[in-house]
C-alpha cells in the first residue's frame, strides 16, 4: 500500500532520507547504532529501523538525536517538513470514523482494557498489532493509528477529553518497558491545553461506567454522534436522544472519577513500577486508592500521639 504526500513522492522515501542523513551524522560522530541507542536511550533496533526508513520516528527522537550528534538542529528541522502521514489506508469499517476524527471540534472517549488509538505510542501499538497481523500489514496499521494523533497532538488541536479505566493501565501490552513508555507519553500529552486525561479507579464504589467504550463526537456542523465498537465492527448514533443518554452518563462518570492531577499521580506511580524490574503495577487493591490514602496516611501519623521508645534491657 503506497501513500503519497502532497509533492507526489512516496512517505516511503521521505523516510528513508531521513534514516540516511541521521546515519550520516552518527557515522561521523564514530558512534555504532548501539552506541546512539544507549545515550538516547532506546533500543537499537528502534534506530536501526529509523535509519533503514522503516519506522517513523517521533520529534523528540529527532530533537535528540541532534543534540548528541551536535548536527546544528537540522534532524528536527527535517522532520517537522517530512508529511510522514499523508494518506494511510483504514480498514473499510474504521474510514468513516477516522473522516470524523480529521474534522471533529471534539472528542470525549471513555475506554477500558487498553489505550485509545489516540493515546498509543507506537510500540504500544506495533505491540497490538503484532498479535494480528505481520510485515506490511501490521506495519501500515501502525501508521494508520499515528496519523490520527497528529490534529490532536497539534498546538491548536480540538478538544480531547479521554477517561480511562484502570485496567488500560493494568492490562500489559508488549513489555513492562512498553507500558512504563506508554505511561510516560500519558503523562506528557497530558500537559496539553486541549488535552485531559483521567483514571476511573477500579475499586470507587458506586461508579456507573458504560458497558462498553465509547467515543463522543462533535462535529463541526454541530452534528453530534455516539461511537462504539464491536469486533471488526464500528457503530455509530446520532439519535438525540441516544446521544444526550450517553452524553450525561460520561458527563456524571467524569465528575466522578479522579481529577486530572490526581489521575497524573496514578499514571507516574504505574510507571515507576513498571520501571522497577518490570512489575505490574498493584496487582492487588487499587492503583488510585492506594495513591490517595498515601498522604492521609502521613497525616494520620502526625498527629498521632508520640510515645517514647524503650531503650535497651540492661
Amino acid at each position: 500500500m503506497s501513500r503519497r504526500n502532497a509533492t507526489g513522492g512516496t512517505a516511503a522515501t521521505n523516510a528513508a532520507v531521513f534514516g540516511e542523513v541521521l546515519r550520516h551524522y552518527r557515522e561521523a560522530a564514530g558512534l555504532t547504532q548501539q552506541e546512539l541507542a544507549g545515550k538516547i536511550p532506546c533500543d537499537r533496533s528502534h534506530v536501526a529501523r529509523v535509519e533503514a526508513g522503516t519506522r517513523v520516528p517521533h520529534g523528540t527522537f529527532a530533537k535528540k538525536c541532534d543534540e548528541l550528534l551536535a548536527t546544528g538542529g537540522v534532524l528536527l528541522k527535517m522532520w517537522g517538513k517530512i508529511n510522514w502521514y499523508p494518506e494511510v489506508a483504514h480498514p473499510d469499517w474504521f474510514r468513516r470514523r477516522a473522516d470524523m476524527d480529521a474534522v471533529a471540534v471534539a472528542l470525549r472517549e471513555y475506554q477500558s482494557q487498553v489505550m485509545p488509538g489516540l493515546l498509543q505510542t507506537e510500540d504500544y501499538a506495533w505491540a497490538l498489532f503484532s498479535d494480528i497481523a505481520s510485515g506490511e500489514d501490521a506495519a501500515e496499521r501502525v501508521r494508520a493509528r499515528m496519523s490520527r494523533q497528529q490534529r490532536f497532538l497539534a498546538a491548536d488541536g480540538p478538544l480531547y477529553i479521554a477517561v480511562l479505566d484502570e485496567s488500560c493501565l493494568r492490562n500489559v501490552v508488549g513489555s513492562a518497558a512498553v507500558m512504563r513508555d506508554q505511561c510516560a507519553h500519558l503523562l506528557t500529552v497530558g500537559q496539553r491545553p486541549n488535552i485531559r486525561i483521567q483514571v476511573a479507579p477500579a475499586a470507587r464504589a458506586g461508579l456507573v461506567r458504560p458497558k462498553t467504550s465509547m467515543s463522543l463526537i462533535t462535529l463541526p456542523d454541530g452534528g453530534e454522534w455516539v461511537y462504539s465498537e464491536s469486533l471488526n465492527s464500528g457503530h455509530f448514533n446520532d439519535d438525540p436522544a441516544v446521544y444526550a443518554r450517553h452524553s450525561q452518563t460520561y458527563d456524571v462518570l467524569r465528575a466522578d472519577v479522579l481529577s486530572a492531577r490526581e489521575s497524573a499521580a496514578v499514571i507516574s506511580e504505574a510507571m515507576e513500577r513498571y520501571g522497577q524490574h518490570g512489575q505490574v503495577p498493584a496487582e492487588r487493591g487499587d492503583l488510585g486508592q492506594e495513591q490517595l490514602q498515601r498522604p492521609r496516611r502521613r497525616q494520620l501519623h502526625r498527629g498521632s500521639p508520640r510515645f517514647p521508645r524503650r531503650g535497651p534491657r540492661a
